[in-house]
């Protein structure tokens, strides 16, 4: 049997993806491993959200070709970059045997399998064998559901539907993920069964436009969406203790929505909603279907119902015309909102998006400087946040070490706001009362109460 390498880059539904892959190798008696050098098959399973993550994943396929100098190694990429450039890929990377796109990873074991056996058993003058597998797949979004979990994890992510209707005019993802496609809610709360059963306290359940969950194959019920539905559901799962949901989009929080934060307990209080831009004119360019002043009502009915709610956003700086009124604009939403923290991008020109044929698009150095100031109102914000926090005693959920400091114990409040104490290995896996003695402004430090 083969040792399998798989690396990841992007989002989280990309680590679910890499998760079911692996799954799927080891039930085939496949071994997955973590170190490069001993891999008989390396797997990237690729971003195409900006073009520095292709560039790195071309660039670590490349150097991973020195492996294959002194034995055979089937080499593959999988996912985002995989289906939007497909068979162009070998061309680039000579070596490369195996293009998977992100509606086939159910069929990557097959694919593996396949591609030993040939390299096993092939001759030195045999012509060159590879798989491109990137056409569309009926029911794909039910083929995620099987889960790799390491000793004593708390935590899952549960993908509940693939692809993606907005066609925001910066984004690739609706041609990389295909159309918005939901599984059934009775699925995915049996998924859920068994991750409780084997350990896991809190679920975060992933979608491209995860509020839009089940508009098209469902629907509204009582005046509750498919998604509020399935919160329900979930609510009732003996065992777990806690979800969460992402990525959103603003025109999904309708009141519905909205209430059930009031009234499930188990749904935490944070939310992660994208602004990509406190400009109109930047906003409709990018087609997002709203207006900086919506999306602000929008946050005041949110804490208007729970006031202790965190919120984090995105945000595009550099989009092509942005001048510097709009930027300005969405400095002044940014700081008028006070965002818990922000995830912020410079505008990253994509092949086939009607963003990357627009005019006026900006140079790299304007896009840093607006990058690096906006990051300096975040991190001023996410500070602010933080610090009502010290003196008071927090609800986490503990994950386990810490990852910056192995002594340690880490876990989470229902506000996402990391928590790092010391404590025994009894703790993991607990909901537990934490004192919060000091801030850094991205991480609470504390001990346990009692």
């Amino acid at each position: 049997m083969a040792r399998i390498y798989i690396k990841t880059y992007g989002c989280q539904m990309n680590e679910r993806d890499s998760e079911q892959v692996a799954q799927m190798l080891m039930e085939r008696g496949h071994s997955i491993t973590a170190r490069e050098e001993e891999a008989d098959v390396v797997l990237l399973n690729t971003c195409s959200v900006r073009d520095l993550a292709e560039q790195k994943a071309l660039g670590k396929m490349g150097m991973l070709r020195a492996l294959s100098h002194d034995r055979p190694i089937v080499y593959g990429f999988l996912g985002c970059m995989a289906q939007s450039r497909g068979s162009t890929l070998l061309k680039e990377m000579p070596h490369l045997d195996l293009v998977v796109g992100t509606q086939k990873f159910h069929r990557v074991a097959d694919h593996v399998d396949q591609l030993i056996e040939r390299k096993r058993t092939a001759r030195f003058d045999d012509v060159r064998f590879s798989i491109v597998d990137v056409d569309e797949e009926a029911s794909s979004q039910s083929t995620i559901r099987d889960h790799v979990l390491a000793e004593r994890q708390v935590t899952a992510f549960v993908s509940v539907m693939q692809g993606c209707n907005m066609h925001c005019t910066f984004c690739i993802v609706p041609y990389t993920r295909g159309h918005e496609r939901s599984r059934p809610v009775q699925e995915i709360v049996d998924e859920v069964k068994v991750l409780v059963d084997k350990g896991i306290k809190e679920v975060t359940l992933l979608g491209q436009i995860v509020n839009l969950y089940g508009r098209h194959e469902f629907v509204a019920l009582d005046g509750k969406s498919p998604f509020v539905q399935l919160l329900e559901a979930l609510q009732v799962v003996d065992g777990l203790e806690r979800i969460r949901f992402t990525s959103p989009h603003p025109i999904g929080f309708r009141n519905d929505l909205i209430e059930t934060f009031g009234r499930l307990p188990k749904l935490v209080e944070h939310i992660h909603l994208p602004l990509q831009s406190g400009s109109n004119r930047i906003l409709k360019a990018m087609h997002r279907t709203y207006t900086a002043e919506k999306f602000l009502a929008l946050v005041d009915r949110i804490r208007a119902v729970t006031p202790n709610m965190a919120i984090t956003t995105d945000i595009i700086v550099g989009f092509p015309g942005e001048t510097d009124d709009d930027y300005a604009r969405t400095r002044q939403l940014a700081d008028q909102i006070g965002f818990d923290n922000a995830f912020i991008f410079k505008y990253s020109r994509r092949q086939g998006t009607p963003a990357a044929g627009m005019d006026h698009q900006l140079p790299d150095s304007v896009k840093e400087a607006r990058n690096h100031d906006l990051l300096e109102l975040v991190n001023s914000w996410a500070k602010r946040r933080c610090e009502p926090f010290i003196g008071s005693d927090v609800e986490i959920l503990c994950e386990g070490p810490s990852k910056t400091n192995q002594a340690r114990l880490m876990g989470r409040t229902r506000g996402n706001k990391i928590v790092v104490f010391e404590g025994a290995p009894r703790h993991i896996g607990a909901l537990m009362k934490i004192r919060i003695a000091r801030s850094t402004g991205f991480s609470l430090y504390g001990e346990p109460v009692g």
